[in-house]
């Protein structure tokens, strides 16, 4: 008996000590867990009530720096913009003004331009800095992202200023003709010639005033709006037809192919206007009796089929260097040329908004000596084709009949070039 109420005394001692030891785990733990860490004295203990959830909700890069230049808080877009690095800021321009805003309490505002972070070629990043304070330990800058907006500016300049030398050239010359046409009033040669000149002149302003009226057209308006199926074998039959006259002056050959009845989800209008710049382009660049062959085809994609519509010519091609550029407006390969045409040089600006308004793209191959293709890659309108593939009268999807040609003559559908 004696051993078994020593070996009872023993458990409720070793027990009693286990509490003990667990209680005072859990006060140690609630202790810590009250216990202010380093983050929450940097952020909920410094930043005044609610400033948190402001920043958290500003559009601007934010940044708050106590009376050490140590960032007590910075949004997801300060560290992006790489203002801040190592908890520290690190643009030493936007500390000198925080620093000097800290020490006389003036709001001070800067834009600058600084390097971009990740790449190699110096581009700069334009922001717009304001610093102000927050209490009295704490500063607040706030920081902008004017690089768009500078783009943007600049776009518009370069606009206006070639929308103003594209008009000057035809409103002078028209000028001049027309003083010429004065003084040669007793030459009837003179005078007919002179006046065929104004009409050439009067036929080039009158299409850039319409194809500016076009660009802004199909950049500010959402085609999907007048959306409707639109036949390709249609929009190519319609731009064919828009260039049968001057092919023909050329002895241009012009032929059609493809797979028939396809259909795209669009704004008809804007769709044949693209279509029939880059027919005409083929044909005006293209020396005489050559071939200009337009095709269309349904292509797979991953986010559904695509219809790509191809104008093949065998122009005086496009150099690699020019490649990039041919889709900015008045952008011209060759401007003697483009004058002796009547070009613009927004015919392909316009083909390329159009395109991309429609959820598409607009691509170009060529070589220098040999052509040039155009494709113009849209989406297919799928609830015509849901429809032709149920209905009685379904298309094989391999007949290539052409469109604008005999069936019986031997005019091969042309081809893709790569």
């Amino acid at each position: 008996m004696d051993v078994n109420a020593a070996v009872a005394a023993a458990a409720a001692i070793a027990g009693l000590c286990t509490g003990v030891i667990a209680m005072l785990a859990f006060r140690w733990s609630e202790r810590e867990q009250r216990r202010p860490t380093r983050t929450s004295l940097h952020t909920d203990a410094v930043l005044p009530p609610g400033v948190d959830t402001v920043l958290s909700v500003l559009r601007s890069s934010a940044v708050v720096l106590d009376e050490s230049d140590s960032v007590v808080k910075a949004s997801s877009a300060a560290y992006a913009l790489g203002l801040v690095r190592g908890g520290k800021l690190a643009v030493e321009p936007m500390l000198h003004m925080a620093r000097d805003t800290r020490r006389d309490g003036e709001i001070r505002q800067v834009e600058l331009d600084l390097p971009r972070r990740g790449t190699g070629r110096g581009e700069a990043l334009a922001v717009s800095a304001r610093v102000a304070p927050l209490g009295s330990r704490l500063v607040l800058l706030l920081v902008e992202d004017l690089t768009e907006a500078r783009r943007i500016e600049a776009v518009r300049r370069d606009f206006v200023a070639n929308v103003s030398h594209e008009l000057k050239t035809p409103v002078g010359a028209l000028s001049l003709l027309s003083e010429a046409v004065m003084d040669a009033s007793d030459d009837p040669e003179a005078v007919t010639r002179f006046a065929g000149r104004m009409q050439i002149e009067a036929t080039r302003l009158t299409n850039l005033v319409q194809e500016l009226i076009d660009l802004s057209r199909v950049q500010n308006d959402n085609p999907l709006e007048d959306a409707e199926p639109v036949r390709v074998d249609e929009l190519v039959a319609e731009a064919i037809d828009r260039s049968r006259q001057p092919a023909s002056t050329k002895q241009i050959t012009m032929a059609a192919g493809g797979t028939a009845d396809l259909h795209i989800w669009g704004n008809r209008g804007q769709l044949a206007a693209a279509l029939g710049n880059l027919v005409e382009n083929a044909v005006n660049y293209s020396p005489a009796r050559t071939r200009v062959g337009v095709s269309a085809h349904r292509v797979a994609a991953p986010g559904g089929d695509l219809i790509e519509i191809a104008v093949t010519d065998q122009g005086i091609g496009i150099s690699e260097k020019d490649r990039e550029r041919v889709f900015e407006r008045f952008y011209r390969v060759d401007p003697a040329r483009s004058r002796a045409t009547g070009g613009t040089g927004l015919g392909l600006a316009i083909v390329k908004h159009v395109a991309a308004s429609h959820g598409g793209e607009v691509t170009v191959w060529s070589s220098e000596g040999q052509g040039s293709t155009f494709t113009l890659r849209l989406p297919e309108a799928g609830a015509v084709r849901d429809r032709q593939a149920t209905g009685p009268d379904r298309v094989d999807e391999d007949d290539d009949r052409p469109y604008d040609t005999d069936p019986n003559a031997e005019i091969p559908a042309p081809e893709v070039l790569p």
